[in-house]
C-alpha cells in the first residue's frame, strides 16, 4: 500500500532550523508537478533554532500540524540542528492518534527516531528542500526516488558494498550519525532489537566519527541488530597524522559483528540519493555479487 495518494495535503514544518517562506518555491512546484498538494504552515520562517524560549514554540508548532486531518504528511524545511530540543514538549499521545509520514533529512534524524521509539510513526528520510529536484524541467533521481517511495507500493533499492555477507530482514532505524547518537541513552532512542542501522554524516573528523561508532556500538542492544547499511560519509576533512581514514575507521566499527553490513551506499548529504523509510521492515542484501533493499 502506497504512503500516500494523488490529491493529499503535505504540510511543511520546521522542527529543526527554520528557512525563509520564499525558499521553498522550488518545493512546492515539485510536490504540485507529483500531484500532491503542499501548504506553508503559520510557523516557518519565524522562528530562531538556537535560541531554547523558542523550543516550546517549535513543538506546539509540530503538534498542531499532527492535530490537522488534512495534512496526510509533514516536510521538515531544513536540517542543521536542534530537533531534540523539541522532543520534551511534543504530545506523544496526540502523534499517536494522529500519525503522518514526516519527511527529512540530516536534524530531521532525531525527531524521526524518536516518534518512531514513542508512537511507531513512518517516516522517509532522504530529502529537505534546499536540494534541487528538478533538472532542466524533468525530476532528477532524487526527485523521482521520492515521487516512487510515496506512491509505489513495492519498492527494490540495488546499490552499495558487500562488507558482510548475509542476508536480514527488519525495522529500519537511524540516519544522520550525529543526530542519532544524541537519543542514545534516552527515552527517545528505539530499541536496536531485531533492526536494521542506517547510518550517513558530513564535514566530520574521523576521530569523530569513530567515538561516535563506538558509542554506537555501546549501546545496550547493539548486538542485537539485524543488519547495518553504511551510506555516505561526505565531505571528510583530511584526518590528522594519528587519525584513520575513515576506511579503517569503519571497519573497527563493524569487527566481530556476523550480521549482514553493506556501506557504501547511495544515502546521505550527496546529490542523488536513495529514499529509504524509517520504522518499516526491509529487507537487506548483502554478497559480493550485489547489494540490495527492499520494502
Amino acid at each position: 500500500m502506497s504512503l500516500l495518494k494523488k490529491g493529499d495535503t503535505v504540510a511543511f514544518i520546521s522542527p529543526s532550523c527554520d528557512k525563509k517562506r520564499k525558499e521553498l518555491t522550488q518545493a512546492i512546484k515539485y510536490f504540485k508537478s507529483i500531484g500532491l498538494n503542499p501548504v506553508i504552515t503559520d510557523y516557518v520562517g519565524k522562528h530562531k533554532p538556537h535560541d531554547i524560549k523558542y523550543d516550546k514554540l517549535r513543538a506546539e508548532h509540530v503538534n498542531q500540524a499532527f492535530s490537522n486531518s488534512e495534512y496526510k504528511a509533514l516536510v521538515c524545511v531544513r536540517g542543521g540542528a536542534n530537533s531534540t530540543c523539541i522532543l520534551p514538549y511534543l504530545d506523544y499521545e496526540l502523534i499517536k492518534q494522529n500519525p503522518k509520514i514526516i519527511i527529512g533529512l540530516s536534524d530531521s534524524t532525531g525527531i524521526q527516531n524518536a516518534l518512531f521509539a514513542l508512537c511507531k510513526n513512518i517516516s522517509l528520510t532522504g530529502y529537505l528542500p534546499a536540494y534541487k529536484l528538478e533538472d532542466n524541467n524533468t525530476l532528477s533521481y532524487t526527485g523521482s526516488a521520492l515521487q516512487n517511495a510515496l506512491f509505489e507500493d513495492k519498492h527494490q533499492i540495488y546499490s552499495g558494498k558487500s562488507l558482510i555477507s548475509g542476508q536480514a530482514k527488519g525495522k529500519l532505524i537511524g540516519g544522520n550519525l550525529t543526530a542519532f547518537n544524541y537519543l542514545l541513552g534516552t527515552k527517545y532512542c528505539p530499541d536496536f532489537n531485531g533492526k536494521i542501522l542506517l547510518l550517513e554524516d558530513v564535514g566530520e573528523k574521523t576521530y569523530k566519527t569513530n567515538i561516535m561508532l563506538q558509542q554506537l556500538r555501546q549501546q545496550k542492544g547493539f548486538t542485537k541488530l539485524k543488519g547495518i547499511i553504511i551510506g555516505q560519509f561526505s565531505n571528510v576533512p583530511s584526518p590528522d597524522a594519528e587519525d584513520k581514514t575513515l576506511k579503517e575507521t569503519i571497519q573497527n566499527f563493524i569487527q566481530d559483528l556476523d550480521i549482514p553490513v553493506i556501506e557504501d551506499f547511495n544515502y546521505g548529504h550527496i546529490s542523488n540519493r536513495e529514499i529509504l523509510p524509517l520504522g518499516k521492515d526491509v529487507t537487506i542484501f548483502s554478497h559480493l555479487r550485489g547489494c540490495w533493499l527492499k520494502w
